[in-house]
């Protein structure tokens, strides 16, 4: 059977978080960690963590919209960052680590937008949100130790203190949206 996928671009500060959590919702088929949004062909990792490329460490999330809707990575993807800070999340500071979402087609953008407007009129958070919402140019899969991060990596010190209680958190949360194998 032929599966009609959709992709979206987010980001949300460390790929390795987003990933970890984008992974485990049902209905997400591929998550793919790498760079958009900068000025300069084929980025590396070292370059885009000086902060002057322009690019955000994104995801590109691979989903069927007949098992999760956009409106659901929506609510996951702003319930597992801050998307109040302005180029950053936590200690990660710079604009690779900047809240964004990469939209491939007008219904993502208006999607988005409105789900930003619902977050803002029910004050949902402190602060007003600065998540750009903005059209996909090229997006560069990153390079390969960088996929599938906090899978191969759980014991690593960041993996425990930084993404793990991000995937606790959608386990507590959102149970009933996560893959059970």
């Amino acid at each position: 059977m032929h599966k009609n996928l959709e992709q979206i671009v987010l980001a949300g500060g460390c790929f390795w978080c987003t990933e970890a959590v984008f992974q485990r919702i049902e209905g997400v088929e591929q998550v793919v960690s790498g760079y958009t949004g900068g000025t300069i062909k084929n980025p590396a990792y070292r370059e885009i963590c000086t902060g002057r490329t322009g690019h955000a460490e994104a995801i590109q999330v691979s989903f069927d919209p007949a098992i999760v809707s956009l409106d659901t990575l929506l609510e996951v993807f702003f319930a597992t960052h801050d998307p109040t800070t302005l180029n950053r999340q936590g200690n990660d500071k710079g604009t690779q680590y900047r809240s964004a979402i990469f939209y491939a087609n007008e219904t993502q953008k208006e999607r988005a937008e409105a789900f930003i407007q619902l977050l803002e009129d029910n004050r949902v958070f402190d602060q007003p949100i600065v998540t750009e919402v903005t059209p996909l140019g090229v997006f560069y899969k990153a390079e390969e130790d960088h996929q599938n991060y906090y899978n191969d990596n759980t014991q690593q010190p960041y993996c425990q203190f930084i993404i793990s209680p991000k995937v606790d958190k959608i386990k507590k949360f959102y149970s009933e949206k996560l893959k059970t194998t």
